[in-house]
């Protein structure tokens, strides 16, 4: 948004390895499926995750793991999410978005009953995901059954909304017929549906034209690699260590490693619940993602993640 202050940590030096972390950012069109896949054959690595897909129709930052890096994906802080958005007014289409069919019409609305309504929406919402979602049920897909055309009914989900705001807007004061939206938010939050509600909450109908997601938690789409660098095999992978900003860090010694390696538990001289053990002679190399526990000898740090090799005798 013109004006907001990015709070973002710079990415650390990059790995020679295939262990690490590769941010993205995926033009409109193309799938989160196909970013992947291509990651796999840029970097010759089959094990690539993400930290969460976006719509096909979306653009913005998708944050890869790859190797065995994939294994601290359920430890990343990732939130919150940033999104920009653009709404048009008017109709409301089966996939909330602009690639879904219309299927309800309504009046513009005016800008002040948009901005009326917008402290509503702030906080801890009940937010039923849209239909053409990725939420499962009995086990498949919603996107899916919606498709097939069988009807889908979500339940409500819990949502946190951290910051909400309008912008740019088309038409006039009385009748708005697009604006943009800025948003911050918890994991699991649909802007499309956001939109969604939004309009039917002012008496109207909306969909979403355009969405782009500029960051997740400590990370940011600016500098991201592209589709292009993903082809010509220019795009670098970050050490894991850059997944795990947020936590504290406690180095290890030589001795220590030759434990950590093997899943023992190693002597815990730091604060906290969960460290990145990092390698005391190279700083920024993590040897493994752990968590503390309490024994007889006193405060330990228990390896769950491991990042590197047991040394050779």
């Amino acid at each position: 948004m013109p004006g907001r202050k990015k709070h973002t940590h710079p990415i650390p030096p990059t790995t020679t390895g295939a262990d690490g972390v590769l941010l993205v950012d995926k033009p409109a069109g193309v799938s989160s499926h196909d970013v992947v896949a291509l990651a796999r054959r840029s970097f010759s690595e089959k094990r690539i995750g993400h930290g969460g897909t976006l719509d096909p129709f979306a653009t913005g930052l998708l944050v890869l793991f790859a190797g065995r890096a994939t294994r601290l994906i359920q430890y990343v802080h990732d939130d919150p999410k940033r999104y920009e958005a653009q709404l048009q007014f008017g109709a409301e289409t089966d996939t909330d978005d602009l690639q879904g069919t219309a299927v309800r019409s309504a009046p513009l609305p005016s800008r002040a009953a948009l901005e009326a309504v917008l402290p509503s929406f702030i906080g801890e919402i009940d937010q039923v995901p849209s239909s053409y979602s990725a939420k499962r049920i009995d086990g498949q897909r919603a996107y899916d059954l919606a498709r097939k055309g069988i009807a889908v009914e979500l339940a409500p989900v819990r949502i946190t909304i951290h910051e909400l705001r309008l912008y740019d807007f088309e038409g006039t004061a009385d009748a708005v017929t697009a604006c943009r939206l800025y948003v911050s938010c918890g994991g699991g939050t649909y802007v499309r549906a956001l939109a969604r509600d939004l309009a039917v909450a002012v008496g109207s109908a909306a969909h979403l034209i355009a969405l782009r997601r500029t960051q997740a938690g400590i990370f940011s789409v600016i500098g991201a690699a592209t589709l292009e660098d993903l082809r010509e095999k220019r795009a670098v992978l970050a050490p894991p260590l850059a997944a795990l900003s947020g936590y504290l860090q406690q180095t290890v010694t030589d001795d220590e490693i030759a434990l950590v390696t093997r899943g023992i538990d190693v002597e815990a001289r730091e604060p906290g619940q969960f460290a990145a053990l990092v390698d005391k002679s190279l700083p920024g190399a993590l040897i493994a993602f752990a968590e503390r526990r309490a024994s007889e000898l006193g405060d330990r740090w228990q390896p769950r993640v491991v990042m590197r090799e047991v040394p050779p005798k």
